[in-house]
């Protein structure tokens, strides 16, 4: 199972090197504060988080489901050509 990616880092398909496009399916448990009108139409005013669940990422490029996993996320000045 692969986690959500954390502040230094990204999601990496081991297969094809995709680093930007990934299918994810996932599951929310979320407390919602719903407002109704008097016509009975409903709006969610707060939506409070209680648990995710990641079950699947999959490469977007080649399909692969068990290749994806967490690296390290480049620097920002990392990978850039230098300016004049």
């Amino acid at each position: 199972m692969v986690s959500l990616p954390g502040p230094g880092e990204r999601w990496r398909c081991t297969r094809c090197g995709n680093l930007t496009r990934f299918d994810v399916t996932r599951t929310n448990r979320v407390r919602e504060y719903w407002h109704l009108d008097l016509s009975g139409a409903a709006s969610v005013e707060e939506a409070t988080p209680l648990a995710e669940t990641i079950e699947q990422v999959a490469c977007r490029w080649c399909g692969a489901q068990d290749a994806v996993q967490l690296v390290p996320r480049p620097a920002p000045d990392e990978g850039r050509p230098a300016g004049p």
